[in-house]
Formats: C-alpha cells, structure tokens, sequence
C-alpha cells in the first residue's frame, strides 16, 4: 500500500510541475478574482422560489438570482460523479472513465488534469468542503488533485441527523456541534477569510439536498409539514437550509469586503428529485434519465459591479467551468489540454449580451448508469443532442436483458415503466411521463422552446436536422467511447 502512495505521489508532483512549466510561477497573480463555486446536492431547477415553486421560500438564493447573470438554458450530468468529473475536467465525463456514481465507475482518471491543479499552479489557495464522490482511494482524493484545504464528513450519512458530526479536515477528524451543513458553511467561510490576500478558489459542495441525507433542522422543516409527505417536507426544509447558510456567506463577503472581488458561482448537479413531484418548471424528466429534466439547473454567477445582472439563454453547461475560471485568471491552459476540452469560456457571455460565444454548439448527454460490462449496448439507448431550441434522443432502454435487473440502471427503470408500473424513483404516479421512453428504433426531435414538455415528436418533420445531428453523435461516440474503458474494461 505504501509503494502505490509512493507511486501516486509522484505522479500528482510530475503533473504539477508539468501544469506550471506551462502556466508559470506559483507567485499570487495581481487583480485576479477570488472565486467561490458553490455546488449543491440533487437540488432541481425548479426548486427554488425565483424559478416558480409554489411552496419554497428561499429568499437569500434569490438575493444571488437577482444579482447575477443568470444562464437559463444551462446544463450538467444526469447525476453526482458525472457532473462533478466533468466541471473539474471541462470535458465529458466519459472521457476519463466516469460513467456511474458506484466504484470504480465514479473514479475520476488519474492522469486527468484538474482546475483547482491549474489555478494552484497560477498562485491561488485550493479548498473543497463537502461532497467529493470522484473515488477515496491514493491518487483520487481531493487533497491529491490540487486542493490545499479539504474538509469532508466522517461517518454514516443515510440516517443520521446530520447533528453533532465527525469531519475530517486536512486528515484529522474533528467533533463538531450543530448541523453538518452549518458546519461545512463555516469551514468555507474560515478558509476566505484565512486567504482574504487572495487569490483563493473555495469549492463548497453540499451534501443537501440529496436523498440519502434526509435531515435538517425542524426549523427549516417545518413550514412544509402538512403541505406534502414527510419526505418532501424534508427535502424542501434542507434547501431551506442550503439558502439560510447562501444568506450567511453572502453576509460574510460583504462584512469582511471581499464580495468585491469574489466571484460566487450557484448551481446543483443533476436534475430534480425528491421535489419533482411537487414541481419540475414543465420539464419532462429527473435525475438520471436523458430527459431534460435530468440535466437542466440553475446557473448564477455574480461578480458586483463587474456583470449586469440580467438572464442569458444560449446553451452552456458545466463543461464552460474550467475553461472560464481559467480565463479570469489570467491562466493559460496548455495546448494539449485545450485540445481535448468539450467546453467553452462564458467570460463574452458574462460580459456582454453580444459576446462572442458559439450559438450553434451541440451539447451530447448521456447519463450512463449502464450494467457493467453492457456499454456498447447503450451507443443508441439514452443518448441525446442539443443544439439551439433542439432536443435530439433515443431516450429508451437498452435490450440487454443483463441491464433489466441492474439496481442502479436507468434501464432497469424504464423498462419497468414499459411493462405499465406508474410508480419510478422520485415519482408516486408520473412514471409514464418522467420516466417513459421515446421510439425504440430512431431518434426522436423536440423543440424544447415550443414544447418544454417534450411531447411532441417532430422528427419527421425535421430528417435533414435529425440526420446531421444523428450523425454528429455517431462521431461523438467513437470519440469518447475508449474513455469509458478506463473503468470498465469488461465492456464490449
């Protein structure tokens, strides 16, 4: 075991030094600004109170909304591991092996250079706080990829109050008192204002409002209570909690002056969940399925007296991280990489309602979650293009029959449904809906600015669209498909 730390730190240190050849010295860079990303846990677009949920309060979200450029038609993964791999990376997750939430499938490539390694290298202090899930073994965890500071829970998750936790702060384990996330909150705080001389990049990733946690204080649950079952109650009090400690650090940047020159970043990781049934904004589809639904969230970025507030509908996605963080400061991502990034800068568009960003760009979305060992079954099960008001997909199940009995398959899933179950994750009786497939031998068309639903299958009216775009993912495919084999090399 000691051989292969050895071994993995000496990779991490001939990356590192490699990233800086390119970038330069570690010497703080002047006038760059501080960045804070904040990324919850399974929170859906609609569930926020400025995105129309009929039940949420969440007024200091709504403080960022309202002060920020606000990107509407945004996208990430269909689930956790996947949107977190390909944010730190800019480019699809299948890239660099990660196409499920599960060992070792959720284990991001070792050889794959990451954001907080690149602004590291350009002088900025690295912390992640929270929910990693991108593998906990030598090499994979997030003090061997460029964080300085790394605060994670200790412990059972799954029903536990989320009171009085254990965490585990640059290795050493620490009780604490109080609420976890509160906890997490103040951790994130303690490190900006430890680098308030910046530059600092503080990731914070909550661990709410995912299903497995389940808790939160009864303050924030309450209101909810009577409104809708327990569960969802509790779903909506943890976002509640997520906004009151939004609330907290936005005070807190303004107190100690450094929300001048700190950009805050907002969004979650997948589509709805635990809520989809409350309320989806008129989108067909939650985490995990191909539907939109499943990747579609909120997107804010605030930079005071920097960026007119306003909302900016051109497609962009998680991807447009790595490559815009690094063009605020001032860092120069090396030729090799930028060769291989699927993303794109948002500085134009966070600038200007005219920058220069590509209109035309299509987004390929997949959302993986296949038996291992059946990839190849999935080329023309799940996958889908976006492009403009567009929405290509072959949203069904595989045929594998191996894929039917998977317990964590989307497949499995929507097979169900066919078979007339009305019942699916995250859903009491929509199944059909959310969870219900498109045809099963082609590709289906949408137009998702005139039919946000996706009801309407305009595929033949559209072959020369659904012919370039069908072919555009056939190339993509081939192209991604030898990442894939990083983590699971029994696929066919």
């Amino acid at each position: 075991m000691m051989k292969q730390v050895k071994l993995c730190l000496i990779a991490a240190l001939a990356a590192f030094a490699s990233i800086k050849s390119v970038i330069g010295s570690d010497e703080s860079l002047g006038g760059v600004p501080n960045f804070l990303f904040i990324l919850t846990d399974d929170q859906g677009y609609g569930d926020l109170q400025r995105h129309g949920h009929p039940y949420l309060k969440t007024p200091n979200i709504d403080r960022l909304h309202d002060a920020s450029v606000r990107f509407s038609r945004f996208h990430v993964s269909a689930s956790c591991s996947p949107s977190r791999a390909a944010l730190l990376t800019g480019m699809h997750e299948f890239k660099n092996g990660v196409t499920h939430t599960i060992p070792p499938r959720e284990h991001l490539d070792i050889e794959a250079t990451v954001l907080p390694e690149l602004l590291k290298a350009a002088g900025y202090a690295t912390g992640w706080i929270g929910k990693w899930h991108l593998g906990d073994s030598p090499g994979h965890r997030a003090a061997d990829r460029g964080f300085d500071f790394t605060v994670s829970p200790r412990g059972p998750i799954r029903g536990h109050s989320g009171m009085d936790s254990e965490l585990t702060i640059n290795g050493e384990v620490v009780q604490t008192t109080g609420y976890r996330e509160d906890r997490l909150a103040d951790e994130a705080m303690r490190f900006m204002e430890a680098n308030r001389d910046g530059p600092f990049f503080c990731y914070l990733a909550t661990l709410t409002p995912h299903e497995r946690v389940m808790a939160a204080p009864e303050e924030f649950i309450a209101p909810y209570r009577g409104l809708m079952s327990d569960n969802q109650a509790t779903f909506l009090g943890m976002i509640g909690n997520i906004d009151y400690n939004v609330g907290r650090i936005l005070d807190f940047l303004d107190e100690t002056g450094l929300a001048e020159n700190t950009i805050v970043i907002f969004m979650s990781d997948n589509g709805a969940t635990v809520g989809l049934d409350l309320y989806n904004a008129d989108m067909r589809g939650c985490k995990t399925t191909p539907w939109e639904g499943g990747s579609r969230t909120m997107s804010f970025w605030r930079w005071p007296n920097q960026w007119e507030p306003r909302t900016e509908a051109a497609l962009t996605a998680h991807l447009d991280l790595l490559p815009t963080l690094c063009e605020l400061a001032g860092v120069k991502i090396p030729q090799e990489l930028q060769e291989k990034l699927d993303g794109s800068s948002l500085v134009p568009l966070l600038e200007s309602e005219e920058g220069d960003f590509p209109r035309d760009r299509m987004l390929f979305m997949h959302p993986g979650r296949w038996v291992s060992g059946t990839a190849l079954d999935h080329k023309y099960a799940l996958g889908s293009v976006r492009q403009g008001d567009w929405y290509l997909t072959r949203a069904h199940p595989c045929s594998n029959p191996e894929c039917f009995t998977g317990r964590h398959s989307v497949c499995a899933a929507m097979h169900r449904v066919q078979q007339g179950a009305t019942r699916a994750t995250y859903t009491a009786e929509n199944a059909a809906y959310h969870w219900g497939s498109s045809a099963s031998n082609r590709w289906s068309l949408f137009n998702l600015t005139d039919d946000p639903g996706s009801h309407e299958d305009r595929a033949g009216e559209n072959p020369e669209l659904v012919e370039r775009l069908s072919a555009a993912y056939e190339e993509w495919w081939e192209s991604i498909f030898p990442g894939i084999l990083l983590n699971e090399p029994e696929s066919r």
